[in-house]
């Protein structure tokens, strides 16, 4: 079964898909980045003031790219060529993924489902240019999973 949006096709398309949804929401700020090193995207975004910073891991969709397709030896490309491909549907997926989930969240907001803090709540910028999230982890705030 494929792993879904392995299939995508609109890559960085998505990314102006996303600055519309923001800006018809009522966004003011939209930036976007891919960071190599960390093989991240990051989109922030400023509402009522408030900046948000979503980061999606590339590495991670490819991770599980790979665990659905795995190399093995009738792979008809070498390992480094079939984790390069992983890496390029991942990059394409993850983007798609960004606009299908920031489309979510916007329109539980604008439905009344969610509020905006509820939404966003882990990805909302601090003054310290943490998230929510990562200073709650940095605090140990939050229970460790079970397992751990």
């Amino acid at each position: 079964m494929p792993l879904p949006y392995e299939n995508s096709t609109s890559g960085e398309k998505a990314l102006g898909e996303i600055q519309k949804i923001l800006r018809g929401f009522g966004c003011s700020k939209f930036g976007s980045m891919t960071d190599d090193g960390a093989q991240e995207i990051m989109v922030q975004f400023e509402f009522h003031g408030q900046p948000v910073s979503v980061r999606a891991s590339i590495r991670g969709y490819a991770t599980a790219w790979l665990k659905e397709h795995p190399y093995t030896n009738r792979t008809r490309a070498t390992r480094a060529d079939h984790e390069r491909k992983a890496m390029e549907i991942a990059s394409t997926a993850v983007y798609s993924i960004l606009r299908d989930w920031i489309k979510g969240q916007v329109t539980a907001i604008e439905t009344g489902i969610l509020t905006f803090e509820g939404a966003f709540l882990g990805q909302l910028l601090l003054p310290s240019g943490k998230t929510f999230l990562e200073h709650a982890q940095a605090a140990k705030m939050l229970p460790a999973p079970k397992g751990e």
